[in-house]
């Protein structure tokens, strides 16, 4: 009885669905809260200058990524604060105000890329920087992905 119940129950369901749809009047579900429609970059530290083929090349490659999603921010060591930069930049990591700070020249080159959209708009930026501390002074908290 309770089968039959139950399949009763979720064909008048189905049937009722398929009825809105005909009639252009889709059911409103509610969207899940991914923030995958909002604003969010798929976010890369990429550590060394990468091997170059020759099995003798001991350079490593360390990738290190996080997804970063702003409404709430999460995935993200920073995350509100990266968000709010990236924000108050309209979400143009080249328009983050350079901080002020005095990185040692030391060559230790990583590249930052960032993918994804922010206010409906596709990002896609990739730059190569002289060491960690030239990365973090350009860019702030977006590539802060080391807690």
């Amino acid at each position: 009885m309770t089968y039959t119940s139950t399949a009763t129950a979720l064909r008048a369901t189905l049937l009722a669905a398929a009825l809105l749809l005909a009639a252009g009047r889709a059911p409103v579900l509610a969207a899940p809260r991914h923030g995958l429609q909002d604003d969010w970059l798929r976010l890369t530290v990429t550590r060394g200058d990468g091997p170059s083929g020759d099995p003798r090349d001991t350079r490593s490659v360390d990738p290190r990524g996080t997804l970063l999603l702003c409404d709430p921010p999460q995935g993200h060591p920073h995350a509100a604060e990266a968000c709010a930069e990236l924000g108050a930049a309209g979400g143009d990591i080249d328009a983050i105000p350079a901080k002020s700070v005095l990185c040692p020249m030391i060559y230790a080159p990583v590249t930052a890329q960032a993918r994804g959209q922010w206010q409906g708009r596709p990002v896609d930026y990739t730059r190569t920087f002289s060491n960690g501390c030239v990365m973090a002074a350009r860019t702030g908290d977006v590539f802060a992905l080391d807690t």
